[in-house]
């Protein structure tokens, strides 16, 4: 298709394709924006519109897609819950994260050894509990229990720490 027939297959549809955009999208800019990506695309991919059976409801369904596309967009990202949003931590915050992370790492090292061992393999190797059954020559339920109990024993102590702290 060359850039005539592409032209002449557009106007023909544009004032179809807007109503269409702005049904959808309620809103006249974007409805005009989105004509204009679509026929962004459609020229990028002007070759497969001659194999199209009939282009007027290939147009139409591809336009109705990026609708469809921008509104999820746009719906997603209007309901981001409040504690989604990032907000970059303050010198002193990141402060605390790292000596925090650094009192962690060195309540694991304390840990009994088998405790420390599964707890690593799962958190930080991010192994899977047959394989470090196999590893460690325990069984699977052992893997849990003795991965749970690490867990337990860390948890407690972090909060004893922030309940010191604050």
């Amino acid at each position: 298709m060359d850039a005539r027939e592409f032209n002449a297959l557009f106007s023909t549809l544009s004032d179809k394709l807007f109503r269409m955009a702005k049904s959808m999208l309620q809103n006249t800019d974007e409805a005009k924006d989105a004509v204009q990506d679509l026929q962004l695309k459609l020229w990028e991919k002007r070759e497969t519109l001659d194999y199209a059976e009939n282009k007027f409801t290939f147009t139409l369904k591809t336009m109705r897609n990026l609708c469809i596309d921008t509104l999820r967009k746009k719906h997603y990202s209007e309901n981001l819950p409040q504690e989604m949003e990032h907000h970059a931590p303050t010198p002193t915050q990141q402060l605390e994260i790292r000596d925090m992370a650094n009192y962690a790492s060195s309540l694991i090292d304390k840990l009994p050894e088998i405790q420390r061992t599964v707890m690593r393999m799962r958190d930080v190797e991010e192994m899977e509990i047959a394989e470090i059954a196999y590893i460690t020559e325990l069984s699977e339920n052992a893997v849990c229990v003795n991965l749970s109990r690490a867990r337990a024993k860390i948890r407690t102590q972090l909060l004893k720490e922030l309940q010191t702290r604050n």
